[in-house]
C-alpha cells in the first residue's frame, strides 16, 4: 500500500525534522566552534582548517537548509495561525513558496559559505 501525502503535510513534517537536526547537532557544533573560536589563536586556526574540509562544509549546507526551512515553515505556520492561507489552494502555494525559498536562501547563503 503507497500513501501519498500532500505537499503541506510533507513540508509540516520537514519543519518537525529541520528543527531537530537545528537543536541536536546543530547546536552542539555551534558551541564547539565558538569554544574553538575564542580559546586561543591555535585552536582558532584550526577551527578554519576544519572548516576547509569537504564533508564539514557539507555538513554546514545540511544545517542552513535546516536553519532556512525552519524559518520559512515557521513564518508560514505563525501565518496559518493568524487565520492566512487556510484555504486548501492557499496552504498548497504557501507550501510551495516554503520548499523554493528554503533552497533559494540556502543556495544563496551557501554560496557564501563555500
Amino acid at each position: 500500500m503507497e500513501i501519498n501525502l500532500p505537499l503541506p503535510a510533507v513540508i509540516s513534517i520537514l519543519h518537525r525534522v529541520s528543527g531537530v537536526l537545528l537543536f541536536f547537532p546543530g547546536i552542539p557544533i555551534l558551541l564547539y566552534s565558538l569554544q574553538m573560536m575564542l580559546d586561543s589563536p591555535q585552536s582558532h586556526d584550526e577551527f578554519h582548517e576544519i572548516l576547509t574540509c569537504l564533508p564539514v562544509r557539507c555538513a554546514l549546507i545540511i544545517l542552513l537548509w535546516s536553519l532556512m526551512h525552519h524559518l520559512c515553515a515557521g513564518i508560514r505556520h505563525l501565518a496559518l495561525d493568524l487565520h492566512y492561507g487556510i484555504e486548501l489552494e492557499q496552504a498548497r502555494i504557501s507550501s510551495r513558496l516554503v520548499f523554493v525559498a528554503g533552497a533559494i536562501l540556502t543556495i544563496l547563503f551557501g554560496a557564501a559559505i563555500w
